[in-house]
């Protein structure tokens, strides 16, 4: 048992004790009472907010130096607990970084975690427990609200019935989410099991193959758009945007980009103000900095960066709105908030947004090198928040710390066991009460893996472009040599010590393939 679990028993020790002597000496509480105020002092497990955004960069935010933003929202998670410096998500995608999140299990270990189309099968076993699962043992009730991107359904899907397996079937009580990305078809919300205001007369139909006779496309259909694409995303067109993917059918099922982020705030206040009484896990899962970056007109122009910045000061809003409920419910120091994104930031991601062209002094990756699609560390190394008021102290932690160890951490906080692969405990170093994180980490690029070890970074030799294309920009970390680099005194990666240190190049390709060998 841990120092903070054996705290928490003394406390309710303690607390037994003093209601048990109250009861003796008023006459006034049974026995059956005092052991319902046992079991209420039990039940008060901390909820558990999990804010994920998407595309978000390690310099997006000002609390991680930032200065052509502000995201005082964002800011004040950190100013209430732990800003880490060295917090990764598992992979520089988003489809294996949720993956891993939710398993407990690094994403490469799975060769269907890479970036899904929209209508791929239900990425998960669900025979195999989840942290959402997991959280359930413990009472828990347990939601994600906004994006999924982790798959739907079997090899064939009606999109016009019941979707199953999806996120009821891996462990959320409630579900409503984006059917894939925003940028891909079909461009609904699922609620649960079922397509939001779908019509029985107008039936919804996906394909990744071929148009349907008749639809307009953005390839061919250019004076249709608001929002032109810069590369792909030149397909089925809806609300002025192509998407990637066809569609047609469902008008009336149809997102308003512009809404988005308000419709994913609302069904997140709903949850909340519902399960205020009892605890719960939340994924909020918010599709801002992704393309097609459509904010709020209120929020059009509010950063002077064109739509990706806008984007993300909406994003920011929507985090105050949801930290001020906590607070307003009184719920706010019984609930951890987990902040942090699924990969490094991009630019032109396939729109033409202005997202280059206005970018001015802003460094989206603050100090790193690379970006979203790169094995450089700016792709994988994110802004990773927790606070927990009235428990944890405001501080920051160079530790190493992952998003695939939330899984891990929780179930030593509940005393559950832990069945996940990869996910281990660093309790204490969430909580602050340590400063020794992970040892090390395979992390994953586009497929190919690389690995971090103390302060110490390799990237094996790997062919391909290192430019992922002439839009995005991002280097990819591609190299027909080894790289080798030390983190901790060259954060921007710009010296290769891989002819230096030889021996050190050995020891960590060893390292690295032994984790990749388990299980």
């Amino acid at each position: 048992m841990n120092t903070f679990l054996r705290k928490i028993c003394r406390l309710l020790v303690l607390s037994i004790l003093m209601v048990a002597a109250s009861c003796n000496l008023s006459g006034k509480k049974t026995n059956k009472e005092v052991g319902e105020a046992k079991n209420k002092i039990i039940d008060r497990r901390p909820n558990i907010l999990l804010i994920y955004v998407d595309d978000l960069g390690y310099g997006d935010v000002s609390a991680y130096g930032g200065t052509e933003l502000a995201t005082p929202n964002i800011d004040r998670i950190a100013k209430n607990g732990i800003r880490f410096t060295n917090g990764y998500a598992t992979s520089a995608t988003c489809t294996p970084s949720r993956y891993a999140i939710l398993s407990g299990e690094y994403p490469w270990r799975n060769q269907k975690a890479h970036i899904l189309p929209g209508n791929a099968p239900l990425l998960f076993d669900t025979s195999r427990e989840t942290f959402p699962s997991m959280l359930k043992k413990a009472n828990y009730t347990t939601a994600v609200i906004g994006k999924w991107h982790l798959g739907l359904g079997g090899e064939t899907l009606d999109w016009n019935s019941e979707i199953k397996p999806g996120p009821n079937e891996i462990g959320f009580d409630y579900s409503y989410i984006l059917a894939s990305t925003n940028d891909r078809v079909p461009s609904v919300y699922v609620e649960n099991d079922k397509v939001v205001g779908l019509s029985p007369d107008d039936s919804l139909e996906v394909s990744y193959n071929e148009n349907f006779p008749g639809e307009p496309t953005g390839k061919e259909n250019p004076e249709l758009l608001k929002l032109h694409p810069s590369h792909g995303h030149d397909m089925s067109i809806h609300n002025g945007i192509s998407r990637i993917g066809y569609m047609k059918g469902g008008k009336s099922a149809l997102f308003i980009d512009e809404n988005m982020s308000d419709t994913i705030m609302v069904k997140t206040k709903e949850f909340i103000s519902s399960n205020k009484n009892n605890p719960f896990f939340l994924f909020y899962s918010l599709h801002q900095p992704h393309v097609p970056r459509t904010p709020h007109p209120r929020f059009v122009g509010s950063s002077g960066m064109g739509p990706r910045g806008d984007a993300i000061l909406e994003a920011d809003w929507t985090i105050g709105q949801i930290l001020d409920q906590l607070e307003n419910l009184g719920i706010a120091e019984n609930t951890i908030v987990v902040f942090s994104s699924d990969n490094g930031p991009v630019l032109d991601d396939g729109y033409q947004d202005n997202a280059v062209e206005k970018i001015g002094n802003h460094k989206p990756g603050g100090p790193l090198r690379g970006g979203k699609y790169s094995m450089f560390d700016a792709g994988t190394r994110v802004p990773f928040l927790v606070s927990w008021p009235g428990t944890i102290k405001a501080s920051t932690s160079d530790a190493l710390v992952c998003q695939l160890d939330l899984m891990g951490s929780f179930a030593s906080l509940l005393g559950l066991e832990n069945s996940a692969l990869d996910s281990e405990d660093t309790l204490d170093v969430f909580l602050g009460k340590s400063h020794k994180g992970r040892t090390q980490l395979v992390l994953e690029a586009m497929g190919k893996t690389f690995y971090r070890q103390g302060d110490w970074i390799m990237i094996p030799p790997y062919e391909g472009p290192k430019i992922i294309n002439k839009w995005v920009r991002n280097e990819t970390g591609n190299l027909e040599e080894y790289q080798l680099f030390n983190i901790k005194e060259d954060i921007a990666q710009q010296n290769n010590l891989a002819d230096k240190y030889p021996e050190k190049v050995k020891e960590l390709t060893k390292a690295m393939n032994e984790v990749k060998n388990k299980g």
